[in-house]
């Protein structure tokens, strides 16, 4: 009797272990779900973003590699109202398509919001009458001011200046008083480094439907040249990131790691 009752918990073990253990399909199961919320994720939630250009040193840096929240500034929607939304801040860093050109991502600063009053003077930015305080924003030495980029938009676009034909035109309409006028689901936005960034003074207003989101920290930095973009052949691609094997650890700016953006 006593042996039958050690062979019959001894089957029962057995059978308790076998179900703990994972069959191939369990755990392939479990491998998608994974790659699926991921993918979700990176889809819908959040983005990985390269920083190309040096348009917003000193906040961020060419071979930055941000992820970007792509659900705080994103229209809100009725089925999902756990989630956090707001609007478009003023200094908010933006991450966005350039009007014209569709596939074309930025990275700025928002400077002006619907109804905002902005104009320049020796690179000095002042919103509705007021000189802003910028400690972040790259300034024109006194020796070295461009009168359109500079005391903007008290001058029109001259030649030489990279001024889309399409914001030349529409400039005028949006000027009053000397202040160009922000309209109405549209922002005014430009890079932190003020005398090379390309931004809203060359090529206009950026649609409320252009923003993606808002880069949230570096999570890689790495030395990259600020041409390295132009470089698109396959050559330069595979050069580039053999470059970046052979030189990972120690061109890796690490002190920049989970950098917040801000």
């Amino acid at each position: 009797m006593q042996e039958n009752m050690e062979q019959a918990l001894e089957e029962q073990a057995g059978k308790s272990k076998q179900s703990g253990e994972e069959t191939p399909f369990e755990a392939f199961a479990s491998i998608c779900g994974v790659l699926v919320l991921g993918l979700f994720a990176l889809t819908f939630v959040f983005q990985n973003f390269a920083i190309p250009s040096s348009s917003m040193e000193k906040t961020l840096l060419v071979g930055d590699h941000v992820m970007v929240d792509r659900v705080t500034l994103a229209p809100p929607t009725h089925w999902a109202p756990f989630v956090h939304y707001r609007d478009v801040s003023r200094g908010d860093i933006i991450v966005f398509f350039k009007p014209g050109e569709p596939d074309l991502y930025l990275v700025k600063r928002v400077i002006g919001i619907p109804g905002d009053h902005i104009h320049l003077v020796n690179g000095i930015v002042y919103l509705n009458g007021v000189a802003q305080n910028e400690p972040q924003a790259g300034k024109p030495a006194p020796d070295n001011i461009f009168p359109y980029r500079d005391d903007f938009p008290a001058f029109a676009p001259t030649d030489g200046v990279e001024v889309t034909a399409t914001w030349a035109l529409d400039l005028p309409s949006h000027i009053q008083n000397g202040d160009l006028v922000v309209p109405q689901g549209k922002y005014f936005a430009m890079g932190d480094n003020r005398t090379v960034s390309l931004d809203s003074r060359y090529w206009g207003f950026v649609p409320r439907a252009n923003i993606v989101g808002r880069p949230l920290f570096v999570y890689w930095s790495f030395i990259t040249p600020e041409t390295q973009y132009e470089r698109t052949g396959v050559g330069d691609r595979v050069g580039f990131m053999s470059h970046i094997l052979l030189h990972f650890f120690d061109q890796t700016r690490w002190s920049r790691t989970l950098h917040l953006v801000k």
